[in-house]
Parts: structure tokens; sequence; C-alpha cells
């Protein structure tokens, strides 16, 4: 019987030429909820303006703008691989500023705290992950390698 061995078992993830196949579809996925969700901020600008006024948001119109920029266009820009790893940086600190901004769950009661609990914590998670991409980078199907 042979022991354990964690080597062998590794180079099965190591996906040879499917791994930049696989980072296209990780940069796909991580920020696909940003253009779903920002593609109707654009569109509907002064209703988000509202909103975020509604939030006591400092600068509501400039916050929406950056909202739009950063989920709309700089999320585009990861899709497409170009330079990804210092808007992957980006992306994780603004996805830290919605989650603190945008989730409090600390200051909320009743109905509004496990909701929010959930959000915020999921942005933690999404942030991960760009700090992953940030560390990683695009893959070999990107613009940046070209």
């Amino acid at each position: 019987m042979r022991g354990f061995q964690p080597m062998n078992t590794l180079r099965y993830f190591e996906l040879g030429s499917l791994k930049s196949v696989v980072l296209l579809l990780a940069r796909i996925l991580l920020v696909f909820l940003f253009i779903k969700f920002g593609i109707p901020k654009l569109l509907g600008f002064s209703g988000t303006v509202g909103y975020m006024a509604s939030l006591n948001v400092p600068f509501p119109s400039l916050a929406t703008a950056v909202a739009v920029i950063m989920e709309v266009f700089v999320a585009g820009l990861i899709v497409l691989g170009f330079y990804t790893r210092p808007l992957a940086l980006a992306l994780a600190l603004f996805t830290l500023a919605t989650a603190i901004i945008g989730h409090p769950y600390w200051n909320m009661t009743g109905d509004q705290v496990m909701p929010n609990t959930m959000n915020f914590y999921k942005n933690m998670s999404i942030m991960g992950g760009f700090l992953l991409l940030m560390v990683t980078g695009p893959g070999a199907i990107s613009l940046d390698k070209r």
C-alpha cells in the first residue's frame, strides 16, 4: 500500500492548457454581478442618485458615477483582462467600501440584520476573489498577455 502523496494529487489541479480558460471563466463570473447591476445604474442614473441620497451617501451624484464606472467599465476591463492586477485591487477596495456603506448590519435591528450581514460577508468573499485575481493575474486569454 502506497502512502499519501500530496504532490502527485496537486498535479491534477495544475490544469495545463485549461488554466487560461478557467482564469477567463473566473474573471467573467467574478464581475458578472457588477455588470448585471451596474448597467441599470447607468441607464437609470438619476434614480440611482436618489437611492444613494436616501442612504445618506455623501455626494450622491459622484458616488453614483463612481459606482457606474467601477461596476460597468472597470468590471468590463477585468473581463477583457486589461490592466487586470491594478483594477482587481481597485475593485477589491470598491467592494469593501460598498460593504461598509451599503450593508452596515452593526447599526441595524430586526429583520434588516440578517440579510445585511449575509450581503456584507458576501462582499468580503468577492473582495477575496479580487485579491486572488490581483495576485494570479488574468491568464493567457487576456489583453494583458498580448
